[in-house]
């Protein structure tokens, strides 16, 4: 963690920019904002026209002169004006001038792991745009950790896995620190796309991009694995005539389609536990993973993970809003670090 818990307790407001949702806590009001993170723009005038909810809704249904941008990409703001933009307008008027009045506006926000500088400056210069005098940055990891409640600051491990749109990190924690980590490079977009080809590639439909994660809840209630339904129907367009369609797809084929992306988050969790201390791995067989993120939902993802590591796979009480969470209780001052007594000499 680059701040300290002293350091965190005088912030104001905490920011989690993901790549699918922005969520902002504010200290004494709780969470105030948690909206995609997407902004519609008219670009003959630059003007923006709606941001987060609407904004998602437009996507794919717009005119020529209206674009939707994402201004954060892999847990990285890759355009600071916009992401700026963004967060002026979901946070509303009435929430920026009481902010204002703080004599030093101090921000916390949630980073990627191994995030690189440049990562790292692009966060503090989109809160420091908001009127932020001094931001503190806080491993992602770490604060997801804290906010579904994990032991984080006691000598025995805890592995927490954060499933993203983008990426996916897991990390093994232990005094308030992270022993060993891996961020992969694949997360719920990777899950939808391998869906996505496999409709096109076997039924020749193509799939409207906010069809993509209800297809995934209506194959819920275990639908990704043996014992869920055989098939179900979906609506989308012939690739051939355009025109709208209908097909039922084999649930097993869907399931087999995202073995491939799901593999590599199974090599990550090895590569982790194989750089893990043997005892800190003696402690992970009796606690498990934690899974917290949105893709944490992925019907049949803790099920797979629980076959293929023999551990037990936990899923947080409220997964997608963990991080924010956790940063929220650290701004209110609700987590106390471990105290150690000095020893006498």
């Amino acid at each position: 963690m680059t701040a300290s818990l002293e350091q965190l307790r005088r912030c104001h407001f905490a920011v989690d920019l993901g790549a699918a949702r922005t969520r902002v806590y504010v200290k004494g009001a709780g969470l105030v904002v948690d909206q995609p993170s997407a902004a519609a723009v008219n670009t003959r005038t630059g003007a923006l026209i709606a941001v987060g909810e609407l904004a998602e809704k437009m996507t794919g249904r717009t005119p020529d002169y209206i674009r939707v941008v994402r201004p954060v990409s892999g847990g990285t703001v890759v355009d600071i004006e916009m992401a700026q933009r963004m967060l002026r307008h979901l946070l509303g008027d009435k929430m920026r001038r009481s902010l204002r009045r703080k004599p030093i506006l101090r921000a916390a926000a949630c980073t990627p792991h191994d995030a690189d500088p440049l990562a790292q400056r692009a966060a503090i210069e989109t809160l420091v745009g908001l009127g932020a005098r001094r931001v503190e940055l806080v491993d992602t990891l770490i604060a997801a950790a804290v906010g579904c409640e994990l032991p984080v600051e006691q000598p025995e491990a805890t592995m927490i896995m954060v499933c993203g749109a983008a990426a996916t990190q897991v990390a093994v924690l232990s005094l308030g620190a992270i022993v060993t980590a891996e961020r992969i490079p694949v997360g719920g977009e990777a899950v939808d796309n391998a869906i996505v080809q496999h409709l096109r590639h076997e039924h020749e439909l193509m799939l409207p991009s906010q069809s993509v994660r209800p297809l995934q809840l209506a194959l819920s209630g275990n639908g990704l694995t043996p014992q869920g339904p055989a098939s179900t129907e979906i609506h989308g367009r012939d690739v051939a005539t355009g025109l709208a369609r209908s097909v039922q797809v084999d649930t097993a084929a869907v399931r087999d389609a995202i073995q491939t992306p799901l593999t590599a988050i199974l090599d990550g969790i090895g590569k982790v536990l194989r750089s893990c201390p043997p005892d800190l791995v003696a402690d992970l067989a009796d606690r498990g993973i934690m899974m917290v993120g949105g893709s944490a939902l992925l019907p049949g993802l803790d099920q797979m993970l629980r076959q293929a590591t023999g551990m037990p796979v936990h899923i947080a009480e409220r997964p997608d809003v963990c991080a924010v969470q956790g940063l929220g209780a650290m701004l209110e001052g609700r987590i106390e670090p471990l105290a150690l007594d000095p020893l006498g000499s």
